[in-house]
């Protein structure tokens, strides 16, 4: 059994960082460790220079902050690679023995025959956990799809062992690389947090006339692949009398003037736009008090804003595709690009009893007690970091 082990983790943002599926990850990996030797190293965002480089120790975690200029889509990728060069020194000048070094996505791929040379010279195992595939997103490119592919292929080349969240995913990689004994199924967890109805989520309400149970919700980037159209236009062709409440980045570009064209979402009052919504225990509280919640993603792999769906709503409608049944199994609705699909669904359900709903909201929470808490993810990794340095 190896005693003390050294986890650096980077991809991510940073723990506790109040935005993103990486980042609270992260923050719930470190806070539900059952392993006491365990420290955990997490490079931490920052665009403030006079931070560059602190160290912050507390309990089983320390906070390495990292300067990294603001630059759009880049700045994670700079991040990112002035975060491993960092942590390279760190191990070195450290002198630090029983490295597991986790890398979140595969924003560095082809840099990774690099740094897999060095950072085994210190005899640091190395993790991936690939997400979901990013060159699948209709919003790129051609080349810049064939980029994410080089990426994701040197990403998987250059890892030790690696983690997929999605057992779809994990099947991919498995048959694409013939990585069958080096990679596992680790899900995403469901946080424990209560949800509160605060002054942010009163605000909304009121400003767009929302009331509990008496609308759906979607919650998710405002990208073409998330199915925003077929989900507007199919819950504006339905008969029901709630709202929509769409939670997302919208931006007013050149996909929301696509968006508007062919929808004219705008011309429906129940269709309801209320921008992003960054408070987390205000969140929670939308969720569990909307009458269902629609869930349109079809690249990727496991959502976040899914398992927190399921942990939350009794009723969840969802895009069927593999990577949301493996986690909705029997538990959810389904719809597909099929004109009529979800308004077939909406009408149907629109009007379900009480009873139907607590009934189908416990086999939900069933389905992430079985494979979706935090506490069960955090053990996982546990065991693999023990069973990787134990080799």
């Amino acid at each position: 059994m190896i005693l003390m082990k050294n986890v650096f983790i980077i991809g991510s943002r940073g723990y506790n960082f109040n935005y993103g599926g990486w980042e609270t990850f992260v923050t719930n990996l470190v806070n539900y460790s059952l392993d006491k030797d365990s420290t955990f190293y997490i490079p931490y965002l920052t665009h403030n220079k006079r931070d560059n480089y602190k160290v912050s120790k507390k309990d089983n975690l320390v906070n390495i902050n990292i300067y990294t200029k603001k630059s759009g889509f880049t700045t994670m990728f700079y991040f990112t690679i002035k975060s491993i060069k960092y942590v390279l020194k760190y191990i070195k000048d450290n002198n630090l023995n029983n490295c597991v070094l986790v890398i979140l996505g595969c924003k560095i791929g082809p840099l990774m025959p690099l740094w897999y040379k060095k950072f085994h010279k210190l005899n640091v195992k190395i993790v991936l956990n690939p997400d979901g595939l990013e060159w699948k997103r209709d919003k790129w490119s051609w080349w810049i799809k064939e980029c994410f592919k080089l990426s994701e292929r040197k990403s998987v080349k250059y890892s030790d062992h690696v983690v997929c969240d999605s057992k779809s995913i994990k099947r991919y990689i498995d048959d694409k690389y013939k990585i069958y004994n080096k990679s596992s199924f680790i899900a995403y967890g469901s946080s424990n947090i209560k949800g509160i109805k605060n002054n942010n989520v009163k605000k909304m309400f009121k400003n767009y006339g929302i009331h509990e149970n008496d609308y759906y919700l979607i919650v998710g980037r405002f990208v073409p692949e998330n199915n925003y159209e077929t989900m507007i236009r199919e819950f504006m062709n339905s008969k029901s009398k709630r709202d929509l409440v769409i939670i997302t980045n919208l931006e007013h570009d050149k996909f929301y003037d696509e968006l508007l064209e062919k929808t004219n979402f705008t011309s429906d009052s129940r269709i309801k736009f209320v921008g992003p919504f960054y408070d987390q225990e205000g969140l929670i509280y939308i969720r569990e008090n909307a009458y269902g919640y629609i869930h349109g993603h079809s690249a990727g792999g496991t959502n976040p804003s899914l398992i927190e769906a399921l942990s939350r709503t009794n009723l969840n409608i969802l895009f069927d595709v593999s990577y949301n049944k493996e986690v909705g199994v029997n538990s959810c609705y389904y719809f597909t690009k099929e004109e009529g699909s979800l308004q077939r669904v909406i009408d149907k359900v629109d009007n379900l009893g009480i009873e139907e709903l607590i009934k189908l909201g416990l086999k939900c929470k069933k389905r992430v007690k079985e494979d979706y808490t935090w506490e069960l993810i955090a053990t996982r990794y546990d065991v693999l970091f023990e069973d990787l340095l134990d080799e």
